[in-house]
């Protein structure tokens, strides 16, 4: 045992990094309770919705697969932590990504089959990695101003936010007056709504107090209140007839035989088509789509590495953190084997902190928590309890954590405040993070040629401009073309 022990120290480095077994399983225990929302809201954002043949991921016509893919987002996030702490040796843990799976499931897949899309984000990541591996990631990422690249998170903060208040119920279209109401007839009159409100309470309370699994907790706790709410006001289903039922999932008590079952995570597997969505799609179109994925795990990684990094004291005097390219490669394979799953991109966690805060220095913290991960696949089938309501505030929660970067923005400099502007409000306002992104990069580009300073802009800025321009005027294109 002295013997594996001391294999194990050497291989982490744990001693050479001034840290213990106990403080490394310590460190994977709390990201994984901090992250482990991920199983339950991961498949309410991509299996609940449908693709352009009306059907949910794993063939499914009659309904969404929740359970299947529950277990196939603990399976690839397990396996991913796992490789991210053998390979990279660093306490980072990776999961799907919030953000890149709405945009998958609310951009993406409405224009094509999930096979499609799932193809797409697999091909993502194959790119990524051959960026890596060319040293080419470093110059794109030079090529986009910092401000813009804050402003496409931030972005993408208000947009899962709005996801959360209109899955609640909370946002709803409104007939015959404003574009938006609150609840009901501008009445907050359901018992859902109630439970949607006291969770998210309950949820920015626990977040605001720094409790480790906060988000998590307020899952669980609003889960348990939706359950005693359902039985005791029947509420029932939401339908044109009671639009003041739940909106998803009607949460009940579940059986023993529910509690703990097994989805075969693998079956996923045979669901994805690398090159399905240049059939199905424009080129142009499916270029761009390939593009916003790509660009939000590029500065989303970034971004954890340096932060968290920097937390567990791994960077060097010149900022950069030991076995990068290690980090880097399986990030992208992350991305790969989460399209390849139909999972959608795994990337690197924010919430890895968590870990580091509690003593986590090496990639062992990262092995306990991806063993947790593969575990939590024999609980999938309890996430078919959890109603949107229950979800919908960790959505506005991980919105206002995305969000809090914007300070990082000048917005007393209008050459980069109006581009960054535009691409946060565009996308919530639009419904697509594409169109934020255009939007950002277009206005970008075009106030720098109004400031005579178009010597400024990055040769690859501007053919992203470019493509951007082309998206934007497929419609006008087409129509007079007669297409």
């Amino acid at each position: 045992m002295s013997d594996l022990k001391s294999r194990l120290d050497h291989f982490f480095g744990i001693s050479a990094r001034e840290s213990t077994f106990s403080r490394e399983i310590r460190g994977g225990l709390a990201t994984f309770f901090t992250m482990a929302y991920i199983v339950v809201l991961n498949p309410i954002i991509i299996a609940t919705a449908q693709d352009v043949q009306k059907q949910y991921i794993g063939d499914g016509t009659t309904g969404p697969n929740v359970a299947l893919v529950a277990a196939g987002t603990a399976f690839v996030a397990g396996v991913m932590t796992i490789l991210m702490g053998t390979i990279a040796r660093v306490p980072f843990a990776m999961a799907a990504g919030l953000g890149i799976n709405a945009f998958v499931a609310f951009s993406i897949a409405p224009v094509m089959t999930w096979e499609a899309a799932m193809g797409l984000v697999f091909l993502e990541g194959v790119i990524i990695g051959v960026l890596v591996l060319t040293g080419f990631r470093v110059a794109v990422f030079h090529a986009i101003p910092t401000e813009l690249k804050t402003a496409i998170s931030v972005g993408i903060g208000l947009f899962i936010a709005l996801i959360g208040f209109v899955d609640a119920g909370f946002v709803r279209r409104a007939t015959g007056g404003p574009a938006l109401e609150m609840g009901i007839g501008g009445s907050l009159t359901s018992w859902p709504i109630f439970v949607f409100l006291v969770g998210l309470l309950v949820t920015a309370g626990l977040v605001a107090r720094r409790v480790k699994g906060a988000i998590l907790i307020g899952i669980v706790s609003t889960t348990v209140l939706a359950v005693i709410v359902e039985l005791v006001a029947r509420v029932g289903r939401f339908s044109a007839e009671n639009p003041g039922g739940w909106q998803l999932n009607q949460p009940t008590v579940p059986k023993p035989s529910e509690i703990i079952g097994f989805h075969n995570p693998l079956t996923l597997f045979t669901e994805f088509d690398p090159f399905g969505a240049f059939s199905q799609v424009s080129v142009l179109l499916a270029v761009l789509f390939v593009f916003t994925l790509l660009i939000t795990d590029f500065f989303d990684t970034m971004g954890t590495m340096v932060g968290v990094g920097r937390q567990a004291g791994l960077l060097r005097e010149d900022g950069t953190l030991p076995r990068t390219k290690e980090i880097l490669l399986v990030d992208s394979l992350g991305a790969a084997v989460g399209g390849a799953g139909s999972v959608s991109s795994n990337t690197t966690y924010i919430e890895s902190a968590a870990g580091v805060g509690e003593g986590a220095r090496t990639g062992l913290a990262s092995v306990v928590t991806g063993l947790l991960f593969l575990g939590a696949i024999f609980f999938a089938p309890l996430v078919v309890i959890v109603p949107h309501e229950a979800a919908a505030p960790a959505l506005v929660v991980v919105g206002f954590l995305m969000m809090t970067s914007v300070r990082e923005i000048d917005f007393t400099d209008y050459e980069i405040a109006i581009p960054a502007f535009l691409t946060i409000v565009v996308m919530p306002f639009t419904y697509s993070i594409s169109n934020g992104v255009g939007a950002g990069f277009i206005s970008y580009v075009f106030i720098k040629i109004v400031r005579g300073k178009a010597r400024e802009i990055h040769p690859l800025l501007w053919v992203v401009t470019l493509l951007f321009v082309l998206y934007f005027a497929l419609g006008p294109i087409k129509a007079l073309l007669g297409l």
